[in-house]
């Protein structure tokens, strides 16, 4: 486990191993999902942040 890196008091277990750096839920997004990444086929940070975009159309359509 680590430290976020954008909210150093938070202790989190999500990594990008491309970058290194340690992310808690509230900043999971993926930081180059345009770029290459080796690590993207087994990276948990990667599906999080395709199905929250999956989901946020579902949700605007619920609300909307």
């Amino acid at each position: 486990m680590g430290k976020c890196i954008n909210h150093p008091e938070r202790e989190t277990s999500f990594m990008c191993q491309k970058y290194g750096v340690y992310m808690c839920e509230e900043c999971l997004q993926c930081r180059d999902p345009d770029l290459y990444c080796k690590y993207r086929e087994s990276c948990p940070i990667w599906f999080m942040t395709k199905k929250k975009n999956l989901d946020e159309p579902k949700q605007a359509a619920a609300a909307g």
